[in-house]
């Protein structure tokens, strides 16, 4: 595993940069590590919901996991109010950056992460690959 440390500053969204710097990389199967920081704008979708749920404020990081990939992300946030309430859902744009966040990204090189719909229920989901290899003759 490759592994790369970024922070993010004051103002700059959340997802936007993260997309940003998976395609920058040509990251195409990694993982979140840990993730702290603050926010003061909070933008999630919730479970089984079709939308964003926006909220302003100061909230803590407490937890940012998932993979990450040029084909398709799989992001959740979770994070926490001045009360200790704590919100989670997937991660949406408009998440500002209040003080700092800290980021650690997992890059597995052998791998490829697709994403595929699932007859299931029809939605696009992980679908892993090993990477082509391909042998230089002697």
């Amino acid at each position: 595993m490759q592994t790369y440390t970024i922070r993010l500053r004051p103002g700059q969204d959340l997802k936007a940069e993260l997309d940003a710097f998976v395609a920058a990389h040509h990251i195409e199967a990694g993982a979140l590590l840990t993730c702290v920081g603050s926010l003061t704008d909070l933008s999630l979708r919730l479970a089984n919901q079709d939308g964003a749920t926006t909220w302003q404020g100061h909230f803590e990081i407490v937890s940012l996991v998932g993979t990450l990939s040029t084909n398709g992300s799989h992001l959740h946030l979770s994070a926490a109010d001045s009360t200790g309430r704590t919100l989670g859902g997937h991660l949406m744009p408009g998440c500002r950056i209040y003080t700092t966040a800290e980021l650690l990204i997992g890059v597995m090189p052998t791998l490829v992460y697709t994403r595929e719909p699932d007859p299931t229920y029809g939605y696009r989901e992980l679908v892993v690959r090993k990477k082509s290899v391909v042998k230089k003759r002697p």
